[in-house]
C-alpha cells in the first residue's frame, strides 16, 4: 500500500517545527515518519522535535523522526524499507528551500507509486508583512500548496490575519486557508480518507534558478551564559537577523538548558531539558542574509554574553 507524503513549508520562522511537532503529539494512532531537513551546521530542529540531533529516533507512540543527510529520495526509500511501514510520511523543509525543486524530485516514478506526495502545507507568519509575499521564494511556497496554514494570530496585530488573507488571495493561490493555534491543522485537511486511493502527479511549476541568499553562522561555547547579556546581544544582532535558534545553559539556571527561538523580531525563551554531558552547554544557529553579518562581529558580542569565570 502507498506512504503517503505531507510536504511542510514556508518561511524562516514561520512555525513549520511546531506544525511538526503537533502532528507527531497526536498522531491519532497513524505511524509518522518525520523528515527534518534543517538549515545550518547545528540540526537545532531535530533536536527539538525528537531529543536528538541525528539518526533515527522512535517515539512512544509508534512515530519516528529522522534527520534529512544527503540525497531526499535515499532517504525515503530507507523509510519505506522499514518494518512496520511508516503510515505517513511528513517532511519539514528549510525555510530557505525552493519546494517546488522538492516537489519535483517527489514526482520521481519509483517514489511516487510508493510513496506519493498527497499535501503541500505552507506554514505562514499571520504577522508577516503582505508585501514580503512578493518575494520570489515566498511566492514559490504559497504556489505549490495545498493548505496554508496562518501562525502566531496571538502574537500579531489585530486583524494580520484578515489582511494576509487578503494579501493570499491577491497572489491568486488556490489553496486552503485556515488558522493554525500552537499549530494544531485539522488532520482530515492534511491525510488522505482512503489510504489506498493513490493523489495524481502534480506539475510543480518552472524551475527557478538557484539564488544563494542567506547564510548561517554557528556560535557555541563551553561556559554558560548571563541572560542580561545575552538579551542586550540579540538587541545588537536583531536588525541583521532572518531567524535564530539555538539551546544553552544560564548562568541564573545552571545544569539546565533554555530553548532560544528568534524569528519576525520576536525572540522567545523557553525552559528546556537537562544540559547534556559532552555536548557544548551553548549552541546557537543564526542565519541572516549574505554580507549582512560578520562571523568576527556575531562572535565578539556572543562572547560578551559569557559569564565571566
Amino acid at each position: 500500500m502507498p506512504v503517503p507524503i505531507l510536504l511542510v513549508t514556508g518561511f524562516l520562522g514561520a512555525g513549520k517545527t511546531t506544525v511538526v511537532n503537533h502532528l507527531l503529539a497526536h498522531a491519532g494512532g497513524r505511524r509518522i515518519a518525520a523528515v527534518v531537513n534543517d538549515f545550518g551546521a547545528i540540526n537545532i530542529d531535530a533536536e527539538l522535535i525528537a531529543g536528538a540531533s541525528d539518526g533515527v529516533v522512535s517515539l512512544a507512540n509508534g512515530c519516528i523522526c529522522c534527520s534529512l543527510e544527503g540525497d531526499l529520495l535515499r532517504t525515503l526509500s530507507t523509510l519505506l524499507r522499514r518494518d512496520p511501514k511508516p503510515d505517513t510520511i511528513v517532511i519539514e523543509t528549510s525555510g530557505v528551500a525552493d519546494p517546488a525543486d522538492i516537489v519535483r524530485n517527489l514526482m520521481d516514478p519509483v517514489i511516487l507509486r510508493e510513496a506519493p506526495l498527497e499535501t503541500v502545507l505552507c506554514v505562514l507568519d499571520a504577522g508577516t508583512p503582505p508585501s514580503a509575499l512578493e518575494d520570489a521564494l515566498q511566492r514559490s511556497q504559497l504556489r505549490v500548496a495545498d493548505i496554508v496554514a496562518l501562525t502566531k494570530l496571538d502574537l500579531a496585530e489585530e486583524g494580520a490575519g484578515d489582511r494576509m488573507r487578503v494579501a493570499i488571495r491577491a497572489q491568486r493561490v488556490p489553496a486552503v486557508v485556515v488558522d493554525a493555534k500552537h499549530g494544531e491543522i485539522p488532520s482530515a485537511l492534511l491525510f488522505p480518507a482512503h489510504a489506498a486511493r493513490a493523489p495524481a502527479p502534480r506539475e510543480p511549476g518552472p524551475k527557478r534558478p538557484a539564488e544563494e541568499r542567506f547564510e548561517t553562522l554557528s556560535w557555541t561555547s563551553e561556559h554558560p551564559l548571563s541572560l542580561p547579556r545575552l538579551q542586550q546581544a540579540i538587541g545588537k544582532l536583531a536588525p541583521k537577523l532572518a531567524r535564530a535558534k539555538g539551546l544553552f545553559e544560564t548562568v541564573e539556571q545552571p545544569g539546565r538548558q533554555m530553548v532560544f527561538q528568534f524569528a519576525a523580531g520576536r525572540a522567545t525563551l523557553a525552559p528546556g531539558d537537562a544540559s547534556t554531558p559532552g555536548v557544548p552547554r551553548s549552541r546557537i544557529v543564526f542565519i541572516a542574509e549574505l554580507g549582512v553579518l560578520s562571523k568576527a562581529e556575531l562572535d565578539a558580542i556572543m562572547e560578551g554574553c559569557v559569564a565571566p569565570a
